[in-house]
């Protein structure tokens, strides 16, 4: 019964956040104006694995069932946190979807305390970018394995979201933004030591934005960090990865510019 008493215990944290009055999160940026980030912009970079080098599927094994302990605990973490909408807590998520438009490096760049741009780290965004596209490369195969079905499809409550037809076939575990949100704190943390908590935080908190948001379950994203660190420690028996891991630790070093529009700056 751990995974259930720990989903409890997601959903009462969540819900601390539900008003504008909670303290803000470490890495936390000024929200955007208006308007909903977009998805995945093309891109002529390429991720730094040819083929897949991990069995998503056997890491992770399959997630809960619908009528299991650990299912009815995931569906009820989804059901509680809809009150978030409008708060606070669900405007970070919205910044967190956007990992493609600025918003999410923008929160990084928060939690680093170095601005990450293409004048000063033109190689850490370039390598940032290459693990989300390997992401895709590592998750998308143990998603469509399990084909679990997203926890807003066959209801209509809030999502932080535009509710959109690939949702109906782009499967829901392991979360693919908590991969990327994971993958890259481990990282920045590498280059930023003495930045590991808020890094972290951020990571975690990146990840539990897909369940404020409604797009994720709990577990997809338990699952995503999983397969991240999987990832992650693979990528260092890469030598392109190493290389672009040396350039990235010294633009963060050299880099200058602080970031803008933190909130608590």
């Amino acid at each position: 019964m751990r995974r259930p008493l720990l989903l409890a215990a997601f959903a009462v944290t969540l819900s601390a956040c539900a008003t504008d009055a909670a303290p803000p999160a470490a890495g936390q940026a000024a929200a955007p104006a208006a308007g909903q980030p977009a998805g995945p912009k093309p891109t002529t970079l390429t991720g730094y694995f040819a083929a897949n080098p991990l069995d998503g599927k056997t890491i992770l094994g399959p997630p809960p069932a619908v009528d299991s302990p650990h299912g009815r605990a995931d569906r009820a973490v989804f059901d509680e946190t809809r009150a978030l909408e409008g708060s606070e807590r669900w405007r970070a998520a919205i910044e967190d979807n956007d990992l493609w438009g600025g918003a999410a490096i923008r929160r990084f760049s928060c939690a680093l305390g170095v601005d990450l741009n293409e004048r000063e780290t033109p190689a850490a965004l370039r390598l940032l970018h290459r693990v989300e596209l390997d992401v895709r490369t590592v998750g998308t195969p143990a998603k469509d394995a399990y084909a679990r079905v997203r926890p807003l499809i066959g209801n209509d409550q809030p999502i932080c979201v535009p509710r959109e037809d690939w949702m109906r076939t782009n499967a829901s575990y392991p979360s693919g933004h908590s991969m990327t949100a994971w993958a890259w704190a481990l990282i920045l943390t590498e280059a930023a030591p003495a930045r590991a908590d808020a890094l972290l935080e951020l990571g975690r908190e990146s990840g539990e934005s897909r369940v404020v948001c409604g797009v994720h379950f709990p577990s997809d994203v338990e699952a995503g960090r999983t397969l991240a660190a999987g990832m992650v420690a693979r990528l260092h028996a890469d030598r392109a990865f190493m290389t672009d891991l040396a350039k990235l630790k010294r633009e963060v070093a050299a880099a200058r510019s602080a970031p803008r529009a933190c909130k608590g700056a």
